[in-house]
């Protein structure tokens, strides 16, 4: 079971909650009344995508104000946004926060420096920044670069560095590791596991929360705390699931019960007030012990009735309760039709494909490959190794410039922003777009089936969350007249939380055609089961 905050409490408290309320704009409550300490240890912040996780990093960050309760903070606190848009002429030694000490260094050095630069200048610099970049994999980067001219990920890891320079009291990471590949996550991961200091770390990267010394889980009914990291946290949700059932199994009962033993105490006083009827009618009994008896059983039916209406009552509380821990613990499900892939079928063939830039620049290639029946192929490489351009030669976005490519199969590809919906139309109207033979009709029971129902099936794609658009656009392929028979998966689970994140582990397991995916998340591919593996 979850453990209180109390429990949890730090002798050196870097930030602390007090009876903290958050709500969005329009009036939400995210979570209420939420007394938590953090100090130096790591703690993973998991929950549902919109629950408040990120809300709740400003909110120890001062970044934001609780609508209601107190936040304190002992120390200083570095932050790393999941956003960062550096200036057009930001440098990297302007993001790593170190351009007017490297100034100062300077001055002196060439004989320039003033007293004051003297007195400043910090000698040990060189070598911790070395250290910083190279703890992140940056060692080659030149300060003087443009931090645009980075990539998103490499922008991550310099400021991930920066941090490291300045050495706050509490750091707060918002989803680190997303967009990096493997190697720059097991960087990262290192990082943040060698830290002692506070960590506070939002993020899905399941290895990554295996470092930390307790997860704390935001819902829409409240926070809760598991001592441990990643592993333990799963196998206690997993025991709070199993107790969730076996509570709802037996508030059903107790609500059959009562309504039987309500109905038995109703039974029992039909007989005897017949009884009393067929007494008065024989006239042996005087009037006035006929009106006494009359009167008790009246009183004595009144108590029964209260008594099992009370009964009923309890039963159907505790009842609501135990749907409701049920409905929390339950976990998704994506239903996935068949495809009638036969195992024997070719289903891709590349042949020294590769596709060069018209500057002659080759992305990709030359490569072969061959898919057979439901094999599922990872492809893997550093970020810039061509990845997205060999899925997309794959499903024909693009053609080879040299090579060739046959697709004897139906092929999707859906990448982390599921592209293949469009922001500004409906489900009913992404699903008829790609399915044009079906009707209004046919769209909403396909939707419906991926838990799209009712007034949910006319949302707009862009009011959806990540994991969201992710099975409605499975709902949108998978449920046409021809399924597709090969997925070709580009980084689906980025923006996902570890909830969405299951479902869609469950569903492609249980997808029977072939499968190319590009992921950077060594469990997915894990449960995927992937049968070999493409370096590029």
């Amino acid at each position: 079971m979850p453990t209180s905050p109390s429990q949890n409490a730090s002798p050196s408290a870097r930030a602390t909650l007090d009876k903290v309320a958050a709500r969005t704009p329009d009036g939400v409550t995210l979570f209420d009344n939420l007394s938590l300490t953090f100090g130096d240890e790591r703690t993973g912040v998991v929950g549902r995508n919109g629950a408040g996780k990120s809300t709740l990093l400003r909110l120890i960050s001062g970044a934001a104000t609780p609508a209601e309760g107190a936040v304190a903070r002992a120390g200083s606190v570095g932050v790393l946004d999941q956003r960062y848009d550096p200036a057009p002429n930001e440098t990297a030694a302007q993001t790593l926060g170190v351009a007017e000490d490297l100034a100062i260094i300077a001055r002196v050095l060439d004989g320039e420096g003033t007293a004051d630069d003297l007195a400043e200048a910090d000698w040990t610099l060189e070598v911790r920044l070395g250290e910083a970049l190279a703890a992140v994999g940056l060692s080659g980067v030149a300060l003087d670069r443009l931090t645009t001219s980075l990539s998103g990920g490499e922008q991550t890891r310099l400021r991930l560095a920066g941090l490291m320079l300045a050495r706050p009291d509490l750091i707060l990471l918002d989803e680190p590791t997303n967009h990096l590949d493997v190697e720059a996550r097991a960087l990262v991961a290192e990082v943040i596991g060698r830290w002692d200091g506070g960590a506070v770390v939002v993020s899905h990267d399941r290895n990554l929360l295996r470092r930390m010394d307790r997860i704390v889980e935001v819902s829409g009914l409240g926070v809760a705390i598991y001592g441990g990291g990643y592993d333990l946290y799963v196998a206690r949700k997993a025991a709070d699931r199993e107790a969730a059932e076996r509570g709802l199994i037996e508030a059903e009962r107790d609500v059959a019960r009562a309504g039987a033993e309500a109905q038995r105490r109703t039974e029992t006083k039909v007989k005897r007030d017949a009884a009393g009827r067929r007494k008065a009618a024989k006239g042996d009994l005087p009037k006035i012990l006929l009106g006494a008896r009359a009167e008790r059983a009246e009183n004595s039916g009144g108590r029964d009735r209260l008594l099992a209406t009370r009964q009923a009552e309890a039963a159907q509380g505790v009842l609501a309760a135990a749907q409701e821990r049920v409905e929390r613990t339950r976990a998704l499900a994506i239903p996935m039709p068949t495809t009638g892939l036969a195992s024997g079928r070719t289903v891709l063939m590349l042949d020294q494909a590769s596709w060069t830039t018209p500057e002659g620049r080759t992305i990709v290639g030359p490569i072969d490959l061959r898919l057979v029946g439901p094999e599922r192929v990872a492809v893997t490489g550093a970020n810039g190794a061509g990845k997205t351009t060999l899925l997309r030669l794959i499903t024909g976005d693009l053609e080879p410039t040299a090579g060739s490519v046959e697709r004897p199969v139906r092929a999707v590809l859906l990448d982390q922003e599921a592209a293949i919906l469009k922001p500004d139309e409906t489900l009913v109207e992404a699903w008829r777009r790609l399915n044009p033979q079906g009707s209004v009709n046919d769209a909403q029971a396909a939707l419906a089936r991926f838990l799209f129902r009712n007034t949910a099936a006319q949302r707009r794609v862009g009011d959806l969350s990540g994991g969201e658009r992710l099975r409605a656009a499975l709902a949108c392929v998978m449920t046409g007249a021809t399924p597709p028979q090969l997925l070709v998966l580009d980084e689906p689970t980025n923006h996902l939380d570890l909830d969405a994140v299951a479902a869609v582990e469950a569903a492609l397991t249980a997808y029977d055609g072939a499968l190319v995916v590009v992921s950077h998340d060594a469990d997915f591919l894990a449960a995927l089961e992937v049968t070999r593996t493409v370096v590029l």
